[in-house]
């Protein structure tokens, strides 16, 4: 049976005619840069995550480059992050100048763990970005607690977790600001690339709003040197039809979630564990493996999706030589690296095709 990582086409099958229409408003009324429908995607999504503020950009990695850039991160200056992430997370704080100082994961939640971070604070400290890995958030009380401390400004990478919860709080409402993706494969993903920034800060507000327009306020006169970060009114079109359905769509990748975790009970797999404290929307839904690359290539020779995130932690990557990290450095991050799979996991999946990556699986793993 041929079962893709991902379908998005049997999610947009359902909301085509929805997206259709609001797209052609957009293109009617030819305003295409800003207008209504990112204005009012903003007020949805700042509803949603509980805050008072929220910004559309025209990425999640730019949602995060945006934040640092705003809160004045640069040259010689560090941030404190997870070495187990997408490059995007640090690859941003390089390209402001500073610093990606890297702290090794929970390998349960694969979140980066707390109680590795105080001692990785120094003077040239000026943030720390956790990221709230596959859809579950990290353990935001004691990073904040070390944050108070420091006087540190604490940027949540939420790309994966929109709408995910930690103690009932949603997430991107704990830390300074919280940076969002609406990458197309995401729960609440767009028809293409576009991000939103939310913060309680309204002076941060003011100034992620100022930079993602080049820095300028007013039109044409330029205090900082900002960027183009804007989120496309198509974009936010397709959203706010989306957006309604995230609920229902991330309760059926729950519901999926627990299938395979009760199916792979008792087996060598090693499943998600998500924390008393969290409520997951399972952007991926995770396994831990003995012969991992060789049950990969035995599901792709099955034609079922699956994809390795990530194959190589980020201390390890070439253009991160230059931080005098080695193998062996982070070893939990490095372990998981070699070990984790996605399995499919979006809302649409079938019971048969749920049972066949299951019953595959543990098939290849008995012989």
């Amino acid at each position: 049976m041929q079962i893709p990582l991902l379908d998005l086409k049997a999610q947009y099958k359902t909301i085509r005619e929805q997206v259709l229409a609001q797209i052609n408003e957009v293109l009617d009324s030819q305003q295409c840069i800003g207008g209504p429908k990112v204005e009012q995607l903003e007020k949805e999504i700042a509803r949603v995550c509980r805050c008072e503020y929220a910004v559309g950009m025209s990425s999640g990695t730019d949602a995060i480059l945006c934040s640092l850039m705003s809160l004045g991160i640069g040259p010689g200056d560090e941030v404190i992050t997870s070495p187990f992430t997408f490059f995007a997370t640090a690859g941003c704080i390089a390209r402001v100048g500073a610093t990606p100082v890297f702290v090794d994961i929970d390998p349960v939640t694969y979140n980066i763990d707390p109680s590795r971070i105080e001692s990785a604070v120094t003077d040239k400290t000026k943030a720390i970005m956790p990221v709230h890995l596959f859809g579950q958030m990290a353990d935001m009380d004691p990073i904040m607690q070390i944050a108070g401390q420091a006087s540190l400004a604490v940027i949540e990478d939420a790309a994966q977790a929109i709408s995910s919860t930690y103690k009932g709080r949603p997430a991107g409402s704990i830390g300074t600001c919280g940076c969002f993706s609406f990458f197309p494969s995401k729960n609440l993903g767009g028809i293409g690339d576009g991000g939103m920034a939310v913060t309680q800060d309204k002076e941060l507000y003011q100034q992620l709003m100022i930079m993602r327009n080049h820095g300028s306020q007013p039109k044409y006169y330029h205090k900082f040197i900002g960027g183009n970060f804007r989120l496309d009114p198509i974009q936010a079109a397709a959203l706010l039809v989306k957006l309604p359905h995230l609920d229902k769509w991330s309760a059926a990748r729950r519901k999926n979630a627990a299938y395979y975790t009760k199916r792979f009970a008792g087996s060598p797999v090693i499943t998600p564990v998500i924390s008393e404290d969290c409520v997951s929307i399972f952007n991926q839904y995770v396994i831990r493996v003995p012969k991992r690359d060789s049950l990969l290539a035995h599901l792709k020779e099955k034609q079922i999706g699956c994809e390795v995130y990530y194959p190589v932690p980020l201390h390890l990557q070439e253009c991160f030589a230059y931080l005098g990290k080695k193998e062996g450095d982070f070893p939990e991050s490095e372990a998981a690296a070699r070990q984790v799979l996605a399995l499919p996991i979006y809302p649409e999946l079938s019971d048969e095709m749920k049972a066949c990556v299951v019953d595959t699986i543990l098939t290849f793993l008995k012989g």
